[in-house]
């Protein structure tokens, strides 16, 4: 008969890609650990962000987690911010933090400082998609793609006060292929990340695990990409330009400047295909207007190649 321990968590997500995670730690343990002792997981609370206006009639929409916590019965507390002293103020949610064994963070854009992921127990783990500590920051997928990389990866790292610096739990590699877009990627990392979440959480939460501190001589770190990264220019190479298509794909888009109707218009690039040094042009879309495929686009633009490098 197996002996069992019930690990109580608290889960801090907000984005679509966070909820597979929340929705796998929900789910009853059916293997065991090291020393085969049957390792349970109670998510006693949801840390999330706060509902925003969404669509044209700007209705209050709640994020993802929280509506895959509400539909698990999961309490959920949607704090502006995680400063100590708001906390405070809010006992009940101090004491439901410290009183957990683990925090387990994905997709959570806000910053918690140490006062609050030392609380639990064990800390907090993190899912981060890079192999770390290479990207750290805010983009680690687009970055890769836009490098080129044939491979990245994820790691569950323990949460710390700087910048993806916490020690290394487990890392698995991914490899990507060259028609990966960043949407793509993204969600197959976190799904990666998840599995082995699951797979080391045993064994991790029974000391079985050592952390492995950083290299911080061989980190590297990636910056928030805007719109205007996004425009690919005369001097980028067919590659290049390639890359930057898959990258920022969907967000912040990769574009061209058209000129329509004596103004000066984005043409948004949606699909591409790179055969023989050339880009080609499967689908676009021009700022303002519906997405179609570049043979409806060129319909209507006769004098606009399909090659755009």
């Amino acid at each position: 008969m197996f002996k069992s321990n019930t690990n109580r968590i608290i889960f801090f997500g907000s984005f679509e890609f966070a909820v597979p995670t929340l929705g796998a730690l929900a789910r009853p343990v059916r293997g065991t650990d090291s020393n085969g002792v049957k390792a349970g997981y109670e998510i006693i609370a949801v840390v999330t962000n706060s509902d925003k206006p969404s669509g044209r009639q700007k209705m209050l929409t709640p994020p993802p987690v929280k509506i895959a916590a509400t539909k698990l019965s999961i309490a959920v507390w949607q704090p502006k911010n995680l400063k100590i002293e708001n906390l405070n103020l809010i006992e009940n949610w101090k004491l439901k933090i410290e009183n957990c064994d683990l925090g387990v963070v994905v997709g959570y854009n806000k910053i918690i400082p140490p006062e609050i992921f030392n609380l639990p127990r064990y800390g907090m783990l993190n899912i981060h998609p890079s192999l770390l500590p290479k990207y750290r920051g805010p983009s680690p997928v687009q970055t890769a793609i836009l490098n080129g990389d044939n491979e990245t990866g994820v790691t569950i790292m323990q949460l710390a006060k700087g910048v993806d610096d916490g020690d290394i739990i487990a890392q698995k590699a991914y490899a990507l292929s060259p028609t990966s877009t960043s949407e793509q990627a993204h969600s197959e990392l976190f799904n990666l990340g998840t599995d082995l979440l699951i797979k080391i959480l045993p064994d991790y939460l029974t000391g079985k695990i050592k952390p492995q501190p950083q290299d911080d001589t061989k980190a590297t770190y990636t910056h928030k990409f805007t719109t205007k990264d996004g425009e690919i220019k005369n001097t980028d190479t067919p590659e290049q330009a390639y890359n930057k298509i898959r990258a920022f794909n969907p967000e912040p888009g990769a574009y061209i400047w058209l000129k329509e109707r004596e103004k000066k218009l984005r043409l948004k690039i949606l699909e591409t295909e790179l055969a023989n040094g050339q880009l080609k042009l499967r689908r676009v879309q021009l700022e303002g207007g519906r997405s179609m495929n570049i043979n409806e686009f060129l319909a209507g633009h006769p004098n606009f190649k399909e090659n755009l490098l």
